[in-house]
């Protein structure tokens, strides 16, 4: 085998990326080159000047390998991957709190139907985005909901189910689950309807609405009529242009970075039409000593547009880095027309770029200073990251407790309006569950809280929230899709992961910072849930434990044993009453065996 040395006797001088390994063989850096010889033998020459982060790379390396492509493109390219697939100690990892959502039409079944994702995959369906800011993806969702009634359930379609679910009834679905309410035909016809929507072109579809609205009016179907009418009147006030003006490009993307030390918080601005419509922030807390702020820049944009399915016109960068022009051609070519990355050095746009530096700085402060972001930053993140249709003002959760089965119970602790409101704290004895089945036991409650919510009228939740993994979301679900809210956002915290699974993007688990508001949010939540659960579960067993205990005193009724536990709260407390004091509560025969049987004379 080569020696370190022989390997880099022998270096390339073409194109490509270059691996270091340390002694145990783990990838810790990986970088690209235009020339690989010119590049690697810089870390390793005795003459270069003092880098604390190259001096220490340089103390880790026993291995390296090379990868020789065509030409530096394809190493930007390759680069990437690698960086992404084996997240390299010494490179700069991209940390991303948020992705923009997409609407996915799942036109690969037969009854297609329609929801928010975060994860493009080529699986056949459609994907319209992404969505910018990512709360207009919901906005669009409820509209599609609303006009184009395409179901948004994961149930399967068989067409015998008896009756529909809520979403039919409140005009948000066709009903075909139900084949009397709803033919294949008119369903095929809707979803036909709603590309035309979705990929713009609205003449089109204004032109097929018309011409059902006028068949309704004919079969005397006014209702139907009207609803084709609301549509069309809908679609037309969307397709009014805007009138707006700048002087910046019609797509831009803006980054301003702040660092302390190893610390660092960049902010990015998308402006589209000459409107900042929304920003994302990423964050570094153990960047290796001497990296430069040009470092993280690079790293960043390399990963972010490298996996990012849109890419706009210019980007406004606050300082150069090494890779910003083949950077620049690489996105242009993929882009199919020219992209500019810029370093604005006056007028509108370096003012711009100073803002959003602004920005990045106050980012810096509230994550390592304060970490107290507002509670309405909060619930729009959380809103962002779930994809729920709008700011979560009630997140109701759920846990299970019992011990080898035994005395199994359920508690709901409810958050709303920013706080913990215990007035709305709900206990749960399990009654259909022998043994100890967390997920039989999770589906009994979910749904016994919900028939009672609809029955009694009352306004349903933002969010459910379980305590545990899949298991707990899928049993909560047919919970919900039993009680007919089969569109119920619902979401589940692993406990020792902390992995994050939302129903209907089950192959989407998040994954979130540890130091992540929202996942502190999350996590106060559900520890909270736990926390209640816990304790109604040592009630339930304490009482079973101490009322037995006091069962076994001969002539000790059950009303005197109650009577007992009410004043003296415990078995323990009982034991160490004197007789005295026992016979102020009961009758003093009684005391006397109840003193007796817990101080047995010898």
């Amino acid at each position: 085998m080569d020696t370190l040395e022989q390997k880099l006797s022998q270096i390339p001088v073409e194109p490509g990326v270059y691996l270091y390994k340390d002694s145990k063989g783990k990838i810790i850096y990986a970088g690209k080159a235009k020339s690989l010889r010119h590049r690697v033998r810089t870390y390793f020459q005795e003459s270069r000047s003092y880098d604390f982060k190259l001096d220490q790379l340089r103390a880790e390396i026993t291995d390296v390998e090379f990868i020789v492509v065509d030409n530096e493109m394809e190493a930007l390219a390759l680069e990437n991957n690698l960086i992404k697939q084996y997240k390299p100690k010494y490179n700069i990892l991209l940390r991303d709190d948020k992705t923009y959502p997409y609407i996915k039409l799942t036109v690969n079944e037969e009854f297609p139907r329609i929801y928010v994702t975060r994860r493009v995959k080529k699986d056949g369906a459609l994907y319209y985005g992404p969505y910018f800011p990512a709360n207009l993806a919901s906005r669009t969702f409820k509209l599609i909901n609303r006009y184009f009634q395409i179901r948004a359930c994961s149930i399967d379609i068989d067409g015998n189910r008896p009756r529909p679910c809520l979403d039919y009834h409140i005009q948000r679905c066709m009903g075909p689950c139900v084949s009397s309410l709803c033919s294949k035909e008119e369903y095929s016809s809707r979803v036909q309807d709603l590309k035309l929507f979705m990929e713009g072109k609205k003449s089109d579809l204004v032109k097929r609405l018309s011409e059902k609205m006028d068949s309704a009016v004919e079969e005397e179907r006014f209702e139907l009529a009207a609803h084709f009418r609301d549509t069309i009147r809908t679609i037309e006030q969307l397709s009014e242009p805007q009138k707006i003006s700048s002087t910046l490009a019609t797509n831009v993307d803006a980054f301003g970075l702040y660092r302390e030390e190893q610390k660092a918080a960049v902010q990015l601005f998308h402006m589209r039409h000459g409107r900042v419509v929304d920003r994302r922030e990423f964050f570094w807390e153990t960047l290796a000593g001497g990296t430069t702020s040009g470092e993280i820049l690079s790293s960043l944009l390399k990963q972010y547009y490298f996996n990012s399915e849109f890419t706009p016109d210019e980007i406004y960068v606050p300082e150069d880095f090494e890779d910003r022009e083949i950077l620049e051609t690489f996105l242009s070519k993929r882009r199919g027309r020219k992209v500019e990355i810029k370093v604005p050095q006056r007028g509108q746009k370096r003012d711009f770029v100073e803002l959003v530096e602004k920005n990045a700085r106050l980012a810096f402060d509230q994550r390592f200073r304060t970490l107290n972001p507002s509670s309405r930053a909060m619930g729009e993140n959380l809103a962002s990251l779930l994809g729920l249709e709008d700011l979560p003002g009630r997140i109701e959760s759920f846990d299970i407790s019992n011990i080898q089965g035994t005395d199994s119970v359920a508690s709901m602790v409810v958050w709303e309006a920013g706080k913990m409101k215990k007035s709305d704290y709900r206990k749960f004895i399990i009654k259909t569950v022998d043994g100890p089945d967390d997920f039989k036991s999770m589906k009994e409650v979910v749904s016994r809280r919900y028939r009672r919510v609809l029955e009694e009228q009352k306004p349903l939740p933002d969010l459910v929230l379980v305590d545990g993994g899949l298991g707990q979301l899928h049993a909560a679900a047919q919970a919900l899709d039993e009680v007919d809210l089969p569109t119920q956002a619902l979401a589940s915290i692993a406990k020792k992961e902390e992995i994050i699974y939302v129903r209907g993007r089950e192959d989407e688990p998040i994954i979130l910072e540890k130091h992540s508001p929202v996942l502190h949010l999350i996590q106060m939540i559900r520890d909270e849930t736990h926390r209640f659960a816990i304790t109604f579960h040592r009630q339930r067993r304490g009482k079973r434990t101490l009322t037995s205990v006091l069962f076994t005193i001969p002539v000790i009724s059950e009303k005197t044993s109650k009577l007992l536990l009410r004043k003296f709260g415990s078995a323990r407390e009982i034991e160490q009453t004197s007789l005295k004091d026992l016979s102020k509560e009961i009758a003093p025969r009684l005391a006397k065996r109840v003193y007796e049987y817990f101080h047995p004379k010898t």
